[in-house]
């Protein structure tokens, strides 16, 4: 992707160091200048994933809390209160799934 201020740089929003991306904290005050609330803007992007995703893996991904996504999916109107996070590959000791031909 080109940019204006460096066209070979590789970041949307490169920073002053070559090859490094604009601060998240220089980016924020930059955002605030122009009148965009932070805040307000981050609650809007990730609610649309709550939609889509269980609040524990939005968390995970994102690096929120899993209590703070499981209250904006709940605000948000998610459907997935019955979700239990883990890793579902396994199975627990004893237990054979149905039509394995094990009895």
């Amino acid at each position: 992707m080109n940019t204006a201020t460096n066209p070979a740089s590789r970041w949307l929003f490169p920073g002053r160091q070559t090859g490094q991306p604009l601060g998240p904290n220089h980016l924020s005050a930059l955002l605030n200048k122009v009148g965009i609330p932070i805040a307000a803007a981050r609650g809007a992007a990730i609610r649309p994933q709550l939609l889509e995703l269980p609040a524990p893996i939005v968390a995970d991904a994102l690096g929120y809390h899993d209590k703070t996504t499981s209250r904006l999916g709940n605000e948000t109107g998610g459907t997935w209160s019955r979700y239990a996070p883990g890793d579902h590959a396994r199975s627990p000791a004893g237990w054979i799934p149905r039509g394995t031909g094990a009895s």
